[in-house]
């Protein structure tokens, strides 16, 4: 069975593209056409977060390996958002997308474990097992040890999937705990990559790359490309491109010499393209999706000339 990076890898491959979009909906960005079809209630919001999400997949899944749900954006607008956030997820995966959902969790023991029943590996309920939210990949946050991350890594063995675990983020103030100085002076985002490179050994596939991946920003080059030194089979999910400031020829330094080595994230400046200076003059809001796909063509020219 090939493993979830390698199933990512090659979906990168098949599609020239190593972009990610993230789709962290907020609705009053959603286009008007879009909300007045449903009622202003929060069942509404989850309609219109839907139809929106679909629409966006239907225009670019053809060009884009994965989505990158951030769960957040979901959670908000209580259940009907979760569900929104579900059927976001399957149709992605039945248009033969990834999905990487973004929920950055960090707990330890039997929570850790009901965490990754819910999203990689599957419960019990009488005879039966069930999958509920079925991703292949999710996001972590390492701070509590491998305590938070064994039960998530065991069920990338069970179950073909994937972690990215949070290393050195693309926020501005992350320097105030990720770039401490240790006592063998070496930082912390350091020490994290060289947990994260030891977690990820077993599940090494085709392309030298571990399931067991984590999380670089764009907007840190230098780290970016010490990195990737440092964590020869590790797989980056890099943040931090376009609105952050991230740049083509930096995200550049977080690849390997066959261009292989880590998947780009952009969210509002695919989602919202056209309200962005280069696509509002071409595309008006009912044409939203159209627009996100040529934003999504741009960013493919853009990233694969600097990598």
């Amino acid at each position: 069975m090939i493993n979830a990076i390698d199933r990512l890898i090659d979906k990168i491959k098949e599609t020239n593209n190593p972009t990610v979009i993230g789709l962290d909906p907020n609705y009053e960005m959603i286009p008007d056409h879009i909300k007045k079809k449903y009622d202003e209630d929060l069942e509404g919001v989850s309609k219109a977060i839907i139809e929106f999400n679909k629409t966006i997949i239907d225009e670019i899944y053809d060009i884009i390996p994965a989505i990158k749900p951030n769960i957040a954006f979901y959670e908000m607008y209580g259940l009907p958002g979760i569900r929104a956030f579900e059927e976001t997820c399957r149709y992605a995966k039945e248009k033969e997308m990834l999905v990487i959902a973004d929920i950055k969790r960090g707990d330890i023991g039997s929570t850790a474990r009901a965490y990754s029943n819910a999203f990689l590996g599957k419960i019990k309920i009488g005879d039966k097992e069930e999958s509920i939210f079925d991703v292949d990949f999710v996001t972590l946050n390492p701070y509590l040890g491998i305590d938070g991350i064994k039960p998530f890594i065991e069920d990338c063995h069970k179950y073909n999937k994937g972690v990215f675990i949070i290393d050195k983020t693309s926020n501005p103030s992350s320097g105030e705990l990720q770039d401490l100085k240790l006592e063998t002076g070496e930082e912390l985002y350091v020490r994290v990559a060289k947990l994260i490179e030891e977690w990820g050994k077993d599940l090494i596939g085709k392309y030298g790359y571990s399931s067991i991946s984590s999380v670089v920003g764009a907007t840190y080059p230098k780290q970016l490309q010490h990195l990737r030194k440092l964590a020869p089979h590790t797989f980056f999910l890099i943040p931090g491109y376009g609105a952050q400031g991230g740049k083509a020829e930096d995200i550049a330094l977080g690849f390997d010499k066959d261009g292989i080595g880590g998947i780009v994230n952009s969210s509002r400046g695919l989602m919202y393209a056209y309200k962005s200076d280069l696509w509002k003059d071409k595309y008006s809001a009912e044409n939203f999706a159209k627009a996100t796909r040529a934003e999504a063509l741009r960013m493919k020219v853009d990233l694969n000339q600097g990598i």
